[in-house]
C-alpha cells in the first residue's frame, strides 16, 4: 500500500520532512482515501497523521568525556591543541616565576637570614632573569655564602 501522495501532502501542511509523519498503521485505507489537503487536514485532526518531533544532537557521548576528563583522563599530549605558549603565555609564566622568587627572597628576609644588601642584590637578579627558579637561588646563595652566621649569640 504506497502513500508517497499522503505523505507529501501532509509533510507541506505539517511543515515537516516525510520521515517525520507518522500514519497511524489501524487507519491506513482511510489516510488511502484522503486525496486533497483538507481530507489530510482532517485527519492531522482526528490524530490518524502526526508530526514527530525533531530529533537533536545526543550529548551522552560528551557529557562522558567531560566526566572523564574531570577525572583527569584524556589530557595527554596528543589531546592539547595550540602551542606550549598559547596555553600558558610567556609572560604569565614569567609572571607567575618572578613572583614565587620574590616571595622565597622576602621570606629569607623575614627571618633575618639576609642581609639588606644581600638581599637587594638577589631581587635585582632576579628581575634581571639570572635565576631559573627557586631552586636555583638556593644554589646561588649557598655557592656564594649569602645566607647570614650566627656568631654564638
Amino acid at each position: 500500500m504506497k502513500l508517497n501522495t499522503q505523505k507529501n501532502l501532509a509533510s507541506k501542511i505539517l511543515e515537516a520532512g516525510k520521515r517525520r509523519i507518522k500514519l497511524d498503521p489501524e487507519r491506513l485505507s482511510e489516510i488511502k482515501e484522503a486525496i486533497t489537503r483538507s481530507d489530510i487536514k482532517s485527519l492531522i485532526k482526528s490524530g490518524a497523521i502526526k508530526k514527530l518531533n525533531k530529533r537533536g544532537i545526543s550529548r551522552v557521548r560528551a557529557r562522558f568525556i567531560l566526566v572523564q576528563k574531570r577525572k583527569g583522563r584524556k589530557k595527554g599530549k596528543g589531546s592539547l591543541k595550540g602551542k606550549k605558549t598559547s596555553r600558558m603565555p610567556r609572560k604569565r609564566q614569567w609572571i607567575n616565576q618572578v613572583r614565587s622568587q620574590r616571595d622565597y627572597l622576602k621570606y629569607l628576609k623575614q627571618k633575618k637570614e639576609l642581609s639588606n644588601y644581600n638581599y637587594r642584590l638577589l631581587r635585582n637578579k632576579v628581575k634581571g632573569g639570572l635565576f631559573r627558579s627557586v631552586r636555583h637561588i638556593k644554589l646561588f646563595i649557598t655557592e656564594y655564602n649569602l645566607l647570614k652566621k650566627d656568631y654564638g649569640k
